[in-house]
């Protein structure tokens, strides 16, 4: 914090071995003490079943029963494509298999390959190409197949 206020930053982060520290100052004038954020634990590799579909929950839009949400296993950095001039890996409408590509996930410079756990349509992508994701955070919704 004494870095932020000796040069002037509203924000800092610092990632190391697999841990994050973000630290955000609020807007000036409401005299709060820059907000902390807890050491997010980032994995290399996500654990089998870690990109588990999961119904979707309460809040936001209800969704069919058989939309399950694909949950990001880590934080890291959203790519719909395996390099800047391949085409994505899935587009909305699109039919997946079980254990299927659906996107990239990069993490401390390693790409981590998320899977649909469930045969199905991708029905909406929720994240952006190049956004960054936090753990647990939704990235997209696919019907099961019956």
């Amino acid at each position: 914090m004494k870095l932020m206020d000796q040069f002037d930053f509203d924000e800092l982060e610092v990632r190391d071995e697999g841990k994050r520290l973000h630290l955000q100052r609020r807007p000036k004038g409401n005299g709060n003490a820059p907000q902390v954020v807890m050491p997010t634990m980032m994995g290399a590799a996500p654990a089998p079943g870690a990109a588990a579909a999961a119904p979707a929950e309460g809040g936001g839009e209800a969704l069919d029963a058989n939309i399950r949400v694909v949950k990001s296993p880590m934080v890291g950095t959203f790519y719909r494509a395996p390099s800047p001039d391949s085409s994505n890996f899935v587009e909305e409408g699109d039919t997946v298999g079980a254990d299927q590509v659906l996107c990239i996930l990069e993490a401390m410079k390693v790409m981590n390959e998320i899977k649909s756990d469930h045969a199905g349509t991708v029905v909406k992508i929720l994240v952006a190409n190049g956004e960054a994701v936090e753990y647990g955070e939704p990235l997209f919704h696919v019907r099961v197949d019956d």
